[in-house]
């Protein structure tokens, strides 16, 4: 769940656990962000959850000390595992942004959200037109044709422009912005779930001048050019994202 696409492939359905380890890691996760596990409470001692996700104590174990690592919760002797705040949960984690995803982020969480995409993505947009590669370039075009060509294909189309977007980030050089890619593939999702929800048939349409002015400026070096497009994007979709009118 923590590679590139995992979130998009949300778009589809739930996706199934892999193994025992991933299936607890990802049923208590999911039930924290929520709400069942309410924040400041303890979660049910070993012999209850092991019981309730039919999993050994080595697994059960496991999966809470990789919990505790993404900062979902905190482990006391003498006092059991307790749930924290969001304000200590790693949500640059693809896996943690999969379980808010899944539990359906409140308006707060997404206004707070959309913020940061903007100041992430407006950087990332300069700085790609001034240093791309050649081969950044071609791929660059490469997801805006499969962006244009599945635009009738709700989970094609959120890879191909999340895969645009991941572009950029690889294209700055810069080794924070690239690490961003989880919140920017979280982005493109909340952006397209609504659309799909609407019953939006081309997915594409609205913004593909835009997408399309960004290449051209990332080819042509006009770092202002892609920064403008990219800020007439994340207009639009911030619009979809907070549920605002698109007249």
């Amino acid at each position: 769940m923590s590679e590139p696409g995992s979130l998009v492939r949300l778009l589809s359905g739930r996706q199934t656990a892999r193994n025992y380890h991933s299936y607890v890691i990802t049923e208590v996760g999911l039930g924290i962000a929520g709400g069942r596990f309410a924040v400041g409470t303890i979660l049910p001692n070993d012999a209850e959850m092991m019981d309730a996700y039919g999993v050994s104590r080595t697994v059960l174990r496991e999966a809470l000390k990789t919990l505790e690592a993404k900062g979902l919760v905190e482990a006391r002797a003498k006092v059991g595992t307790r749930v924290l705040p969001r304000s200590r949960w790693n949500l640059y984690d693809r896996q943690v942004l999969a379980w808010i995803l899944e539990a359906g982020p409140d308006a707060a969480f997404l206004a707070s959200f959309v913020e940061l995409r903007e100041t992430i993505e407006l950087q990332t947009a300069a700085l790609a037109a001034e240093r791309r590669s050649a081969e950044q370039l071609r791929m660059l075009v490469y997801w805006l044709h499969q962006r244009n060509a599945t635009s009738r294909m709700a989970e094609p189309f959120a890879l191909a422009e999340f895969e645009f977007h991941r572009t950029l980030c690889e294209a700055t050089q810069n080794p924070f912005l690239r690490a961003a890619s989880g919140l920017v593939e979280f982005g493109v999702v909340q952006a397209t779930a609504p659309r799909i929800a609407a019953g939006v048939e081309d997915l594409a349409a609205q913004k593909a001048p835009h997408y399309q002015a960004m290449a051209d400026g990332v080819g042509s070096g006009d770092g202002a050019l892609v920064a403008k497009s990219m800020a007439m994007v994340l207009a639009i979709d911030r619009a979809w994202i907070l549920n605002r009118s698109q007249d």
